[in-house]
């Protein structure tokens, strides 16, 4: 059995998330797609310091997640971002993060030697 299946879907789904957008390549092309609201897979690797494989399997990733959807145009492909996984996620991780931010132990600000 894996340990992840262990844990509450939520948590399982903010991990998928977490590891998916901790590629900073990743984020480049999500902003970028925000950016223009629509391009094609070639733009992106034109826009990044990536090869066209490279930035392909970052496309991949993301798709996997949701985050963005690819349209078939001839030779190539249209992605855009999909803005209700997106939003989906965000409220997983405001929800998370909202109760850590508001629980009422904390560090103190000093580092301890």
């Amino acid at each position: 059995m894996n340990n992840s299946a262990k844990f509450t879907d939520d948590l399982q789904e903010l991990a998928r998330f977490g590891k998916v957008i901790s590629h900073p390549a990743r984020l480049a092309i999500l902003q970028y797609l925000a950016q223009t609201e629509s391009c094609i897979s070639g733009d992106i690797s034109d826009k990044l310091p990536l090869s066209r494989t490279t930035v392909s399997q970052h496309l991949k990733e993301l798709r996997n997640l949701g985050f963005i959807h690819g349209e078939i145009d001839g030779l190539k492909i249209n992605y855009c971002l999909c803005s209700t996984d997106i939003n989906k996620y965000l409220g997983l991780f405001e929800n998370f993060f909202g109760t850590i931010k508001n629980a009422k132990v904390s560090c103190s600000t000093k580092a301890s030697k």
